[in-house]
């Protein structure tokens, strides 16, 4: 590997911390778009194990620091982390049967989707209550001071991380882009408390998916790029949780969305129209 490309890699885990941190998505939207254009004759296994193990990274040095501002509902974090285990280690195992052309397609049209969603409604909240009243209520007070009242179904999103976790390991973006908008739309979370519960999930997503491809010899070649962007992405991710208290929730939204579509359109049509 040459120096400019290590530096290169520092860099962008840098960047991908600070973004992926802020908006509790761990940054795999940003890895795997980066690795498939640096590495175009490496398979999806290779390029989500990468993935996951940096996103691992990050997402610890994230739920540090919003550990230390009192924004995760551990308590409700740790269930729905626990639930995205066997989906994530089932993940890990299909993404050796993929093909590079079903996985960008796969995976471009899943950023598609999800962007237009938060494009459009990036606020919307549909809490889901089961019938007869099954809900938990919870109170937090975060470092600032600020307390949050929020109520959600407890089974609803604990069937769903399961659902998150096999998706999340097959896409190698362990989860955030999925339980960030599930915990707001879905089960009526606080945008910040959604954000930095997302990277104290997606930590053990990660780790569970990383764990996998580790034990089968997956990850031996790549672990040099590995270091490189796990170093950017801790420092990032540290940087992000701190500017989460500065930038508008719905803005940020939006932005991402767009970045978003950028990116899922250019996967998704670009494993039909080779070279685009």
């Amino acid at each position: 590997m040459s120096p400019l490309l290590g530096a290169f890699l520092v860099l962008a885990g840098v960047g991908t911390g600070v973004y992926g941190t802020l908006v509790g998505l761990g940054g795999g939207f940003v890895l795997i778009p980066l690795l498939l254009f640096l590495y175009p004759q490496e398979t999806p296994r290779d390029i989500t194990s990468t993935s996951l193990a940096v996103v691992f990274f990050n997402g610890l040095s994230g739920t540090l620091a919003y550990a230390w501002m009192r924004r995760i509902d551990f308590r409700t974090g740790l269930p729905f982390a626990l639930a995205t285990i066997p989906g994530a280690v089932l993940g890990a195992l299909a993404i050796a049967n993929l093909s590079r052309f079903i996985f960008e397609l796969l995976f471009g049209s899943f950023l598609t989707l999800a962007a237009l969603g938060m494009l459009f409604r990036p606020g919307t909240r549909l809490a889901l209550p089961l019938p007869g009243g099954n809900h938990t209520t919870r109170t937090l007070v975060d470092s600032q001071g600020t307390s949050y009242t929020y109520s959600f179904n407890m089974t609803l999103g604990i069937a769903i991380s399961f659902l998150v976790g096999f998706v999340a390991s097959l896409l190698g973006l362990a989860g955030g882009i999925i339980h960030v908008p599930v915990l707001i739309a879905l089960l009526g979370f606080p945008p910040h408390l959604a954000t930095a519960t997302s990277q104290f999930i997606l930590t053990i997503t990660a780790f569970s998916g990383s764990l996998t491809h580790t034990l089968g010899g997956v990850l031996n070649p790549y672990w040099g790029r590995i270091a490189l962007l796990s170093l950017g992405v801790v420092v990032g991710a540290q940087v992000g949780a701190r500017l989460s208290t500065r930038v508008s929730s719905t803005l940020l939204v939006r932005l991402l969305a767009v970045a978003l579509l950028l990116v899922g359109l250019r996967l998704a049509l670009g494993a039909w129209i080779p070279g685009l």
